[in-house]
């Protein structure tokens, strides 16, 4: 079984290089640059670490279910309906969204997140 040792090895390289992935696209506030690294891929899965700069977007319908861990920076999310609050995340914190989930990202502080994505 790979699974557990896959996830030692993820959590032994957080503070690895990451790649250039250029701008956030949709961004409508700021000019958020995203970087990262995908640990593994395959089987409807996708595991890796994510850092993105301020700035902010609007999420509609996603099409997957991802769960993440912050592992520094801060960012407030926003749920689509209006009578919902907003939540500032920080280091520490772990969320999931679920599939068809509508909102917000707005990065206020550099963030850098361990993620999980499945179908």
């Amino acid at each position: 079984m790979t699974t557990p040792l896959l996830v030692a090895n993820a959590y032994a390289e957080l503070s690895t290089d990451l790649e250039d992935w250029g701008p956030r696209v949709g961004a409508d506030v700021g000019e958020p640059q995203m970087s990262g690294r995908i640990f593994y891929e395959g089987n409807g899965v996708q595991i890796g670490i994510w850092e993105c700069t301020p700035g902010g977007w609007a999420i509609e319908n996603r099409p997957d279910h991802e769960t993440v861990q912050i592992l520094a920076g801060r960012a407030r999310l926003s749920d689509a309906d209006a009578d919902a609050a907003s939540v500032e995340l920080t280091a520490g914190d772990v969320l999931t969204l679920p599939k068809g989930w509508s909102g917000r990202w707005d990065i206020l502080e550099t963030v850098r997140k361990l993620y999980f994505i499945s179908g």
